[in-house]
């Protein structure tokens, strides 16, 4: 059986309020015989009568008194819907949707946002934080405009390599750090879906496994690493701007040669078709902070 026409319901609409099929197709400006079939097409659509047609004017049946307030709802949210379509997009337009790695999102985020201010229009902003692998994967699916994600500095990897478009906006220093009397042998590492690993095993890996050092804990967060280092458990390398106060105050301390200490780069990537005005500015307001 054919799906019901919402026209039908507009159809049963004008006869329950006359109760008279020659007024209703008119009303409806069509011939009686073709209102009249159209009425009956809803009514063997639903299987059973709407209107007692024994009586002039024709009266609702107990199913149809029980129709008319659903369709008068239903008719109601359908013409809603074009303008509240184009309310989500022009909300959706108007957000910028960003993702950027955990680490990034706690330390670097909030300053650089307040700094961008002046250069572009303030707007909501969506922001998904996650392992890069993820953020990545959003950024390619288009899920999100930008990721804002470490690099090793003049490397071309991930993003980068595949032609993303994206800016250099900031530095920062992956650093081996260890407390006093941990382990030398004794690794904290990332897991594979972390960028800032995918930063160590690409610069060091093999120097690394030949010095004999030792996983003995793994995790995608580098504020678990940095828990785990300052309680003595071994040597982790964590962006200098998340162990600056642990530095400086002795908690933690450099490690290994000066080699080990690798310079990166904040980097913001971005879709590389046309975005909205509002992301567009963004971008070019980024650019002009980055100078």
């Amino acid at each position: 059986m054919p799906g019901m026409n919402l026209t039908w319901l507009e159809d049963f609409l004008a006869l329950a309020a006359s109760g008279n099929f020659s007024r209703a197709a008119e009303d409806r400006h069509m011939t009686q015989p073709a209102f009249s079939r159209r009425i009956r097409a809803l009514e063997e659509w639903l299987a059973l009568d709407l209107f007692d047609r024994s009586s002039q004017p024709a009266r609702l049946t107990a199913a149809g008194a029980w129709l008319r307030p659903q369709a008068q709802e239903l008719l109601a949210r359908v013409a809603r819907i074009p303008a509240e379509a184009r309310a989500v997009a022009q909300a959706n337009a108007a957000t910028l949707r960003l993702a950027a790695t955990h680490a990034l999102s706690s330390t670097f985020l909030p300053g650089w946002l307040q700094a961008l201010e002046p250069h572009t229009a303030r707007g909501p902003i969506r922001l998904l934080s996650d392992v890069l692998q993820h953020c990545e994967t959003l950024l390619l699916q288009r899920q999100v405009q930008f990721v804002i994600a470490h690099a090793l500095a003049g490397a071309h990897d991930g993003l980068h390599a595949a032609g993303v478009p994206s800016l250099a906006i900031g530095t920062d220093d992956l650093l081996p750090v260890r407390a006093a009397g941990a382990p030398q042998h004794a690794l904290l590492g990332f897991s594979d879906e972390s960028g800032l690993g995918r930063i160590l095993r690409g610069a060091l890996g093999p120097e690394l496994a030949a010095a004999g050092l030792q996983p003995v804990f793994t995790a995608h967060l580098a504020s678990v690493l940095k828990s785990m280092a300052l309680e003595g458990r071994g040597l982790a390398w964590l962006p200098r701007s998340l162990v600056r106060e642990e530095l400086a105050a002795g908690r933690l301390q450099l490690a290994g040669p000066p080699h080990w200490q690798l310079p990166v780069e904040v980097r913001l990537y971005r879709d590389p078709a046309p975005l909205g005005a509002h992301a567009e500015a963004f971008w070019k307001a980024a650019g002009v902070l980055a100078r």
